[in-house]
């Protein structure tokens, strides 16, 4: 098992990583900004490193300070969590050239997959369901790119290969717009992404978005830990997340559960990751792979009982999968609703100090949250402040779990969306299951 690991992250799953690594007796390292070090994670670590001032590009982003960190302190892992350099292959080389094991895929995986025309190319060869697209990127053929467009039928969307969060992608609704469209398109993701790499699909109108939990060992085992619903989104992301997803066809589920498998060990897949798909009258397709731990990772815990970030951790040690595929069992309900520090009206964000907080209890509740009275909620990064999760024994008992917990759970001194929260848990649409990836922002008038 690792000795000594580095939580190369911060809020809420810094303290996660950190609850498992002390269940397997492995030491801590956190690393923090000038302004996150009263973080509790800061506070709990065995040892803690300041790598930076509060700008993420001089800290969380810094892989020099961040390297430098787990060299005087004598780690032997570093554990990125999820956002900031989580899914930077230059990262995972860089830490594994420096001596260190990175808790997570191997650096040519990520690479693979975080090229959205490569990954689509990849999981056609493993057999996993795609989006009818252009095969490729798109180059300046303006006659082969108007063929392309009328084989997949509008509407198409024009997307970035180095896409990401929402970010770098445009729906063309005919020939038109379609040039303007990709030139736009490869602007934007230029000056994001630093690639104008774009490619072309087929736009799903009214999509669910359903994505398929995977664990693999880099030794040629790899099982699956079903499926999630998070098509509650706003700007494409997520608010609600619940396992297990709610009225698929049974047979392209089961397919497309074994699909994801059989593409972990076509590729050596390691370590987490998530399998994400539009689905749509019955079908999946294929949109990108997250080969990283998820935010709504504790949904899938808490209806198969496996702890997500320990398996990580065991793997990056050499170990071998702690579960076989018949060892899986789905049991019960969950759902996670996503608490930020924002307005529910205007969805702007609310730092400033929390004079009270109270998380919620009872049979069926878990709070993953890293706040408390007292705490000030930065400007500086992601509003996330805490992950409200429920488990039943069904949908239905789950529900009424959230619905209590909500209206119990306080926090004062800063915004909050709760209410929102709240309004989408009685929403009757939702408490039947199954709405599409449109449906909140239609609901808010957005």
């Amino acid at each position: 098992m690792l000795d000594k690991v580095v939580i190369a992250n911060r809020g809420e799953i810094a303290l996660r990583i950190l609850r498992a690594c002390k269940e397997l007796d492995i030491k801590t390292v956190a690393i923090h900004s000038q302004a996150d070090k009263d973080l509790m994670h800061v506070r709990l670590a065995d040892e803690a490193v300041c790598i930076g001032p509060a700008s993420s590009a001089k800290s969380y982003l810094n892989v020099p300070s961040i390297i430098a960190a787990a060299e005087v302190t004598d780690a032997v892992g570093i554990h990125p969590g999820y956002g900031f350099l989580a899914e930077n292959a230059d990262f995972a080389e860089q830490v594994e050239r420096s001596g260190f094991t990175f808790i997570g895929p191997r650096a040519e995986t990520i690479r693979l997959m975080g090229d959205k025309v490569s990954a689509i190319e990849a999981m056609k060869e493993a057999g996993v369901p795609t989006v009818p697209g252009s095969d490729g990127a798109l180059d300046n053929d303006t006659e082969q790119t108007y063929k392309i467009a009328e084989r997949i039928g509008y509407p198409v969307i024009i997307k970035a290969a180095a896409g990401g969060g929402g970010r770098g992608m445009r729906v063309v609704h005919s020939e038109a717009s379609l040039i303007n469209s990709i030139h736009v398109t490869q602007s934007e993701a230029a000056a994001a992404f630093g690639d104008d790499t774009v490619y072309m699909e087929k736009y799903l109108e009214n999509p669910r978005h359903v994505e398929v939990q995977v664990l693999a060992d880099g030794q040629g085992n790899a099982i699956h830990l079903y499926d999630r619903d998070c098509s509650m989104q706003r700007r494409h992301q997520k608010v609600v997340e619940e396992a297990p997803a709610p009225h698929l066809d049974p047979e392209a589920r089961a397919q497309v559960l074994k699909a994801c498998v059989d593409a972990c060990i076509k590729i050596g897949y390691r370590g987490a990751g998530t399998f994400e798909f539009l689905y749509e009258n019955g079908g999946f397709y294929f949109i990108e792979m997250n080969t990283r731990v998820q935010v709504e990772h504790p949904v899938t815990e808490m209806i198969t009982g496996v702890d997500i970030v320990k398996e990580q951790l065991r793997i990056a040690s050499g170990l071998p999968l702690s579960f076989k595929q018949e060892d899986i069992k789905i049991q019960g309900h969950s759902f996670e609703c996503r608490i930020n520090a924002e307005d529910s009206k205007t969805f702007l964000p609310s730092p400033g100090t929390i004079k009270h907080f109270h998380a919620p209890g009872g049979n069926g509740i878990r709070v993953d949250s890293h706040i408390y009275n007292g705490y000030t909620v930065p400007p500086h990064y992601d509003s996330l402040i805490a992950k409200l999760i429920s488990y039943g024994e069904d949908r239905e008992t789950a529900l009424k779990r959230m619905t209590i917990a909500l209206d119990e759970m306080f926090v004062d001194g800063i915004r909050s969306n709760i209410a929102l929260q709240q309004e989408i848990v009685r929403d009757c649409r939702f408490q039947e299951g199954g709405v599409n990836i449109h449906y909140l922002e239609k609901k808010l008038g957005l």
